[in-house]
């Protein structure tokens, strides 16, 4: 089941959130979510929000023993747009380096590099792994 909010952030700026099970299957409809936000917006971005919030997804699936998350997408103004999974582990995430034949590895290679920054904020019940895309035409991709 995924539930899906709609919510104005502190600047006023337009955000929502989707409730969504940790569950591999869950990352589809991540994808979907966050393609449908921007797309609704006007982003021309989506297949980097889609990359993105699959990938700190599936971290969240493959690392944490989370049931349940929260996908964030925010809007910042005109030009950026912040997308946030939630989970309850509070082990930081890191890049790792991946060998060249390594199946895994990279999620957050992929983000780092279709992102205009990423990090994650310890909260008291766990983590928000976040990425910043920027959606105007100096963000120099």
């Amino acid at each position: 089941m995924t539930t899906t909010a709609a919510k104005t952030n502190v600047n006023g700026a337009p955000g929502y959130a989707a409730q969504l099970p940790c569950l591999p299957e869950a990352v589809q409809r991540a994808r979907a979510f966050v393609s449908g936000v921007l797309d609704a917006w006007g982003m021309k971005e989506t297949l980097a929000g889609e990359v993105i919030v699959s990938e700190l997804l599936t971290n969240v699936v493959d690392h944490t023993s989370t049931d349940l998350t929260t996908v964030v997408i925010q809007r910042d103004g005109t030009c950026q747009a912040r997308i946030e999974v939630a989970d309850a582990s509070h082990v930081p995430p890191h890049v790792v380096d991946a060998s060249g034949g390594a199946e895994c590895g990279r999620g957050l290679q992929l983000v780092a590099l279709l992102s205009s920054r990423w990090g994650y904020e310890d909260r008291p019940w766990g983590k928000v792994t976040w990425a910043e895309l920027s959606l105007c035409a100096e963000s120099g991709r």
